[in-house]
């Protein structure tokens, strides 16, 4: 077994001292052995995995140490003597804390499913192809039960001219022939070939359009070796057969790119935001509601960073990343104790660009890991609230989106003429659609792992929650609500370029039992209109200094132009005067 724990934590980037290899051996599971290295990984970002590390963030493991069988609990208790003890006193803390404000003294169900964190190492070519096979595998597997896609054959199969089968392939090239028929590539774990969509089908040919290189697609197709002709097509899609409800009337919040540390950022109306979640400024209906709030997701670029595109220094308030995040615990602090805020990571933040984010560690965000009800994850992960031991919770699928939405908007032709960056929820239900998060490789920073591509929407959520386009919108797909969310500042220089109008301060309030959901705007119309005059008042006095600046460098020009004129005629002056000589 010592060899099978240690090559595990190994393959993961991860060592562990004497006394956690022993207890990891005498427990014997694997399961358990693999969730420990997930949630040490996310709330303390150590490579070495020791007894002391476990004892200081026993509070964030306890769920998976009491959840299992009673003989193991024992040896639990063996190694981490103080578990039993610290559980409660946490109680009766949690009582004491939350009794004035909860109905009920019930402990938040939040349990993270995944939140990959994938350690640094070289990477090859060899692992961008176990990538993609992985994927490939995957979603093969959910096509292969479409019972539209009948005779299933691989690509090296293919002999003669067969009539009325299926395959199952990744699109690797498309165009457009000069008879406008589509063209694609695909290929297989056996081989390559062509598929043709005839122009005339109309119906299939309009849903050709949104093919994307690197979709995984199944075909339904006649044909020889040398091409194919496409009947129909399928995509593994989403579809939610079992909706999840809680027992008891909770709500759920969900908020993302707040940008705190630009000067563009709402302290205002985000301060606003938490004096109402303290019961300020509320009437008697919403207080009964506040008693009730239990989670809050907080969906990437909670901070706007430094160095995060050329020049942003000038955009700055708080210059210096620590400083963002010290203001932005001083916020959470406020927030009260009884609602657990999870929160992913963003381009912005202090994590690398490139997916799946790891969450945010002690080196630039250390105060907010030392936030009792905060939980960081990774970008995407995927968390269960308001779970039972006999009943399955909610499950909400965080993800960023940065990069990656607006690259599939520009890519899919009825997206880029309906403008869908005002509406990012019809961008989402296309990755529902084909089960992964970033489908195309070069639209986005990605980490390959030859394990599994932690891309994949491998569990179909209740929820997809995203940020990155700073628009709120809600809608559903095949039982999948969809909560795309609005910012916390004002139009930046970018956004204004591209005509990006963001959607301000508007916060989803989410009934966890009902399904119902509301949408709080914490929008000070007169601070918006005076941060438009203002900016205004920028573009009024930039076009003076243009202009000065013009009529500086016109007034210098004929300066110029009259010394370069008194020059060339002293020149022919003396060129005069050899001549007469």
């Amino acid at each position: 077994m010592d060899n099978k724990i240690l090559k595990l934590f190994i393959e993961k980037g991860f060592l562990l001292d004497n006394d956690m290899l022993n207890f990891l051996n005498e427990l014997k599971d694997e399961g358990v052995a693999n969730e420990i290295i997930d949630k040490i990984a996310i709330v303390s970002q150590q490579k070495l995995i020791t007894k002391s590390l476990v004892d200081k963030n026993l509070e964030k493991i306890k769920p998976i140490l009491f959840g299992l069988e009673e003989e193991k609990k024992k040896l639990v208790e063996k190694y981490f003597v103080n578990v039993s003890v610290s559980v409660e006193v946490k109680k009766e803390v949690t009582i004491e804390q939350t009794e004035e404000v909860l109905e009920s003294d019930s402990k938040n169900s939040i349990k993270v499913l995944s939140s990959p964190v994938l350690a640094s190492q070289k990477l090859t070519v060899k692992d961008f192809v176990k990538n993609f096979r992985n994927r490939y595998n995957f979603i093969k597997g959910i096509l292969q039960n479409n019972t539209e896609l009948e005779s299933l054959t691989s690509i090296d199969k293919i002999t003669g001219n067969i009539r009325n089968f299926s395959v199952i392939g990744i699109v690797t090239d498309k165009r457009i022939t000069k008879n406008k028929n589509l063209i694609l590539d695909i290929e297989d774990l056996t081989g390559k070939i062509k598929v043709l969509i005839n122009f005339d089908k109309e119906e299939i040919f309009e849903k050709s359009k949104e093919i994307l290189l690197d979709d995984v697609v199944g075909f339904k197709v006649s044909g020889t070796r040398e091409i194919l002709f496409c009947n129909d097509l399928f995509y593994p899609d989403c579809t939610l057969t079992e909706k999840h409800k809680t027992d008891e009337e909770v709500y759920a919040l969900f908020i993302s790119d707040m940008h705190l540390g630009s000067k563009n950022f709402l302290e205002k109306n985000f301060s606003k935001f938490i004096d109402w979640l303290n019961g300020i400024g509320c009437d008697e209906k919403q207080k009964q509601t506040l008693k009730k709030i239990r989670y809050l997701f907080v969906v990437g670029d909670s901070v706007d960073g430094v160095g995060a595109y050329p020049g942003q220094e000038k955009d700055l308030k708080i210059k210096e990343i620590k400083g963002q995040y010290e203001k932005l615990a001083e916020f959470y602090r406020r927030i009260p104790k009884h609602i657990s805020i999870i929160q992913c990571a963003g381009q912005h933040d202090a994590v690398r660009v490139a997916v799946p984010q790891p969450p945010l560690g002690e080196e630039f965000a250390k105060p907010l890991t030392e936030i009792e009800n905060l939980y960081l994850v990774s970008n995407p992960s995927l968390i269960e609230v308001g779970g039972k031991p006999d009943k399955p919770g909610i499950k909400v699928l965080m993800y960023h989106g940065a990069g990656v939405i607006p690259h599939v908007i520009n890519e899919i032709e009825e997206l880029r003429v309906s403008k869908a960056q005002a509406t990012p929820a019809k961008a989402m239900k296309h990755l529902l659609l084909r089960r992964h998060l970033a489908p195309c490789h070069g639209g986005f920073v990605y980490i390959p792992n030859k394990d599994s591509d932690p891309m994949l929407i491998k569990e179909i959520p209740d929820i997809i929650t995203t940020g990155d386009l700073h628009r709120s919108d809600i809608d559903k797909y095949n039982g999948v609500l969809i909560i795309s969310n609005s910012c916390w500042q004002t139009q930046t220089a970018f956004e204004e370029k591209v005509g990006n109008q963001p959607d301000l301060c508007k916060v989803p309030v989410l009934n966890l039992k009902s399904g119902q959901i509301k949408i709080l705007d914490f929008v000070d119309e007169e601070d918006v209109k005076k941060d438009v005059e203002k900016k205004e008042e920028i573009k009024e006095q930039r076009k003076k200094y243009r202009k000065i600046n013009k009529e500086k460098i016109r007034d210098k020009k004929k300066i110029w132009k009259r010394e370069e004129r008194s020059k060339r005629k002293e020149v022919r002056k003396s060129l005069d005067f050899l001549c007469r000589e």
